[in-house]
């Protein structure tokens, strides 16, 4: 009779080994099933779908919540035997108590107290996912499950958070191609060549920070012995102040070809930039026409920054004008200003991204020391001009990084000789 008992429980433990063995193999059959779906790119919500069948016919889990970020917010990507109305609720604040595997001893959160366990789930020290486990039998082997629902929990977050990188990656990588088109399409926009001529010389620095931006200078030559130049800053960074930029190049060639005076000119400038932002942006701008005969600038500052005019040792600022294009349907009242060339004469305009930028003390590089550079430099050409400016700047702010766009237009005017 003991004999009889002895051989009924050798068969009972070999009927429990050869289950624990089908269910080892399944587990690993399903690891397979898993990895095979994610090296076949099987999309997050098929791989959440064979997540939430495998715990729920293979390892028996009556509930269960899988909670992954979406954006800023974690959402629930798989649940169990949990009411559609808990599955609603906010869990954010709950989840930061969790950092490691943990039992659920009490808990005042409606949804959180359906479940008996948490698992957290980090990738690269950050939370990437949390799944939630409850009604657990006290009888069977919970802890050889929950060791399964950890290792798969990971499997499946891992992939889902792969996947994610490497769409932003794409995504960044299209982005890039396209900043670089745009960017190449707007230096087709800026002039290439700057005219020189014996009582003329330009030279220009064009920094803008993201590869494209609002800045904008130009200049058209004419029959007549006159050569208008200008410089502009649109409000705004990027893709949107480049677009507009674009818009404003077209703008400007347009009005300027009609020859009427600069007045009339700022005025239909005003006009077209408001009808097109409808008031949302503005710009800064400043626009200069040099009657060579005559030796004489005439000029509008719209807003902008004052050009600095050096000639025989003396300084003085063009600030003369009127206030930003594109605010106001009708400009309130323009000024013009008028300077004499009867010397050697530079004039720099520049955009503030350059009096923006700071050292690593956070000092500004100031209006100043630009006035006083000018001064001590305006012999030179606008070519060694500029390379010398670029130094200073260079020196000055050392490994910080540009800020904002800048542009620098150097104009060298010279007495026409009779």
């Amino acid at each position: 009779m003991s004999n009889l008992i002895k051989i009924k429980e050798q068969l009972s433990s070999y009927e429990s080994l050869e289950r624990e063995l089908n269910l080892k193999q399944l587990q690993i059959n399903r690891l397979l099933n898993i990895t095979q779906a994610i090296n076949h790119n099987v999309s997050a919500d098929g791989l959440f779908e064979m997540y939430q069948s495998f715990l729920k016919f293979e390892l028996g889990i009556k509930r269960m919540c899988l909670f992954v970020k979406k954006g800023e917010r974690w959402v629930c990507a798989a649940s169990i035997g949990i009411q559609e109305e808990l599955l609603s609720l906010d869990i954010s604040r709950e989840l930061e108590r969790y950092d490691h595997l943990k039992n659920i001893d009490s808990s005042e959160h409606p949804l959180v107290k359906q479940f008996d366990v948490v698992i957290p789930v980090r990738h690269k020290d950050l939370p990437i996912a949390y799944v939630f486990i409850g009604a657990m039998n006290e009888q069977e082997d919970m802890y050889g499950k929950i060791q399964f629902i950890t290792t798969i929990t990971n499997i499946i977050a891992v992939a889902i958070e792969n996947k994610r990188l490497f769409k932003r990656q794409l995504e960044q990588e299209r982005l890039k191609r396209e900043m670089e088109l745009a960017s190449e399409m707007q230096r087709m926009l800026i002039p290439g060549r700057l005219p020189a001529r014996a009582c003329y010389e330009f030279d220009s620095i064009y920094k803008p920070q993201l590869g494209v931006g609002g800045d904008y200078f130009d200049f058209v030559e004419f029959d007549d012995d006159k050569i208008v130049f200008c410089i502009g800053d649109i409000s705004g960074k990027g893709v949107a102040a480049a677009l507009l930029m674009a818009n404003f190049q077209a703008n400007f060639h347009t009005l300027i070809n009609k020859r009427t005076d600069l007045i009339e000119f700022i005025h239909d400038l005003n006009s077209s930039v408001n009808r097109i932002t409808l008031g949302d942006k503005f710009l800064t701008f400043f626009i200069a026409e040099y009657d060579i005969s005559r030796q004489q600038l005439t000029y509008i500052n719209a807003g902008h920054n004052p050009p600095v005019f050096v000639s025989d040792g003396k300084l003085c600022l063009l600030k003369k004008g009127c206030t930003i294009l594109g605010s106001f349907k009708k400009l309130p009242e323009v000024e013009v200003g008028q300077v004499s060339i009867e010397k050697d004469a530079m004039v720099l305009a520049y955009t503030d991204g350059l009096i923006d930028l700071k050292n690593r003390n956070g000092d500004f590089f100031s209006e100043d020391t630009l006035n006083e550079f000018v001064l001590k430099h305006a012999r030179l050409s606008s070519k060694e001009f500029n390379a010398n400016l670029m130094e200073l700047i260079e020196q000055f702010k050392g490994e910080q990084t540009y800020t904002d766009d800048f542009t620098i237009l150097t104009c060298k005017l010279l007495p026409a000789v009779s």
